[in-house]
């Protein structure tokens, strides 16, 4: 690490991930492409005065702002929202549009989806991506990257969450510059002529040919999603019990092409092409034929961004192995980091690119240290003792950011990896014979059997692993805060063991303080909140009534129902909170100054002495709202998803015409009032 500090990459890298996170959460520059080229240009000229004056500390400065500048600037220049032929900016209530299928996702229940880049509106050429639903047909070919359709419909804005800590669905896509959302059946589109020549078209087609040829060979549903996912690098087809299997065993990272899959492969490859080593530049020539077949197996496997990603990284590490000088990795891992976020800067917020790179540095700097504890004498203990240390090592690197997203542990997980990871390299180079084999039509019936037992024993092993649920922590709650100090107490205490100096020992103890601080905090935040919440569950009623730290539920629903409810388990979490459930509810209760009321389906509203309350209407009362709203003159009237929608309807227009103010959780989100 101390190498890495003198390496003034590592320095412009942190610089544009500041400026990446403040244009992205800010908006700090809102001005046109003009200033942004003159204030470029302006950097570039102080910097050349510096030079030649020999003001060294002031140039450093200079440089150091200038790539945070640069980290604004690609953000921004990223953003099609900034340019003229946006589509948003030619749509009309009459427009028509020309979409164009980038990437094919997962289904829903009730939708195909995908996303789509709008190419024409009207008659004028656009910019900028939505995501686009269409209605499932029996009858209805599946689009593929690359298909054109024709469509005349509303674009619409994506929804935020409608509960507290629920996922964010349209937040996680505004990090892909995705805002709207288009809802079509079979009969709103007509299909054009596919788009022009593109390489991740290409690569559609390519890797919809290898599919079809492995179809041939009989794999199970299970067997074929995960050879897709393995050698292809599409996760669409897996099934939500099996992607749960592999999730809760740890073992999740197989399933998606990544650093582990590309690392192997390139370690597969370094030892084929050793021999190159010998001829008169030869370990150029290795480099070279890594380089392409690492990019060919990309290609492949669909140009996805992970996979992207990935070959880049190990593109960057091969170049800098072939120099054979230390700590190779660590620069290469900088530079490719860099590179990246420069081209594609919203990779930054992307899960797996944080995954994949905090892993990675978790096995550069900590296995080293780890393996060093022990030197088992026998090779197969000492192979054994090596992979257990990467498991351990990569897990340290990751720990706090995937509790963070994932609020879980797989405790087994060491033992997924021990069992899977020796072989993954075979199954690699094996699946990708089978393919070569299968689209040449010369792969014998006997290989496939054998392949597909492979793949049915690496499920059922995973399988068995996640049914171990006493091993499975779950519901872990860790803020933003607690895990950024856990980072900054994991990277002291590196410190502390490479080098054991009063500075560092210094160090190491101010980021525990810095750790406890944030808990304690943290806890004396929730301890002191209370609050009452309308939930929105479509057909269902449910409040919490929130002290502290526990959360009493009160619903229509019953006590299974309620016990996997998302929506609660993220509230849970979110909060660190545990909750109870009642199966009574109440009729009025009060915050510190406004008395609320409950009107549910018994329609009892004239409760003596309730004066200007908070009105809360569930399970779709019979009542005259005028009236209500005549003798109690509600503050605030609130309808929760248990609510018949014409009921609403009829509500939120009687509320606009007495001019009281109405909210519909279904449309608003959860109403919270605080006590």
């Amino acid at each position: 690490m101390k190498k890495l500090l003198l390496y003034p990459p590592f320095y412009f890298l942190l610089c544009v991930l500041i400026g990446i996170t403040l244009q992205f959460y800010t908006l700090i520059w809102q001005f046109n492409f003009l200033y942004l080229g003159y204030i470029l240009l302006g950097f570039l000229v102080a910097l050349c005065f510096l030079k030649k004056s020999s003001i060294r500390k002031t140039f450093s400065v200079v440089s150091l702002l200038l790539f945070v500048f640069i980290g604004i600037s690609i953000t921004y220049i990223h953003n099609p929202k900034n340019y003229k032929n946006y589509y948003k900016h030619q749509l009309t209530d009459n427009s028509t549009s020309i979409l164009t299928i980038q990437k094919v996702l997962k289904p829903g229940n009730y939708y195909t989806k995908y996303i789509a880049k709008v190419s024409q509106v009207d008659s004028t050429k656009t910019n900028g991506y939505i995501l686009l639903n269409i209605q499932k047909d029996s009858t209805q070919t599946k689009l593929a990257v690359g298909n054109r359709i024709f469509i005349k419909a509303s674009f619409k804005e994506l929804i935020p969450p409608l509960n507290p800590h629920q996922f964010d669905y349209k937040h996680y896509l505004a990090k892909q510059y995705i805002y709207h959302q288009v809802f079509l059946s079979k009969q709103q589109f007509k299909q054009l002529n596919d788009a022009n020549f593109s390489l991740v078209s290409l690569s559609a087609s390519i890797r919809e040919k290898v599919q079809t040829s492995l179809k041939q060979y009989h794999f199970s549903n299970n067997e074929f999603a995960v050879i897709n996912a393995l050698l292809l690098g599409q996760r669409q087809e897996i099934s939500k019990e099996l992607l749960e299997s592999y999730t809760n065993a740890g073992a999740i990272h197989i399933l998606a092409i990544s650093g582990l899959h590309i690392g192997i492969l390139l370690l597969l490859l370094s030892y084929l092409f050793k021999p190159l080593e010998k001829l008169s530049h030869g370990m150029i020539i290795k480099t070279i034929c890594i380089i392409l077949l690492l990019w060919s197996f990309a290609f492949i496997a669909g140009l996805s961004a992970s996979v992207v990603r990935a070959v880049t990284m190990f593109t960057f590490i091969a170049i800098g192995q072939s120099f054979k000088r230390k700590k190779v990795i660590e620069f290469s891992l900088v530079s490719s980091m860099l590179f990246l976020l420069l081209i594609k800067p919203m990779f930054l917020f992307d899960v797996g690119f944080q995954l994949s790179y905090l892993a990675v540095f978790g096995i550069v700097w900590v296995q080293p240290l780890l393996y060093g504890l022990w030197k088992p004498k026998f090779w197969l203990l000492d192979k054994g003792w090596q992979l257990f240390t990467v498991s351990i090592a990569a897990q340290t690197g990751i720990l706090p950011i995937s509790l963070y997203y994932f609020h879980q542990f797989p405790g087994l997980f060491i033992l997924s990896n021990l069992i899977i990871i020796p072989f993954l390299g075979g199954i690699l180079l094996f699946g990708i014979i089978i393919i070569l084999l299968a689209t040449m039509n010369i792969l014998p019936q006997f290989l496939a059997d054998g392949y597909s037992f492979i793949i049915s024993t690496m499920n059922l092993f995973v399988d068995w692993i996640s049914h171990q649920e006493d091993f499975l922590l779950k519901e872990i709650s860790m803020s933003l805060g607690v895990m950024v100090a856990w980072y900054v107490f994991i990277v002291f205490l590196f410190q502390v063991w490479i080098q054991k100096t009063s500075k560092s020992i210094l160090f190491l103890l101010t980021s525990i303080l810095l750790l406890q601080g944030v808990y304690f905090y943290e806890k004396f935040e929730i301890s002191n909140k209370n609050e009452l919440i309308v939930f929105h569950k479509s057909r269902y009623s449910i409040l919490g009534k929130r002290n502290g730290k526990e959360l009493t539920v009160f619903s229509s629903a019953n006590d299974s129902v309620l016990q996997q409810e998302k929506l609660l388990k993220s509230y849970r979490i979110g909060e660190h909170v545990s909750s109870k459930i009642l199966d009574s509810t109440f009729n009025i209760t009060s915050s510190k100054s406004n008395p609320i009321l409950i009107v549910d389906n018994l329609g009892v509203y004239k409760i003596n002495g309730v004066e200007n309350p908070i009105v809360i209407l569930k399970d779709s009362p019979k009542i005259n709202l005028s009236r209500l709203i005549i003798l109690l003159k509600p503050q605030q009237i609130i309808a929760d998803g248990s609510n018949y929608k014409s009921y609403i309807n009829r509500w939120k227009e009687t509320c606009y015409k007495q001019k009281t103010p109405f909210w519909y959780t279904g449309q608003n989100g959860a109403y919270i009032i605080k006590e």
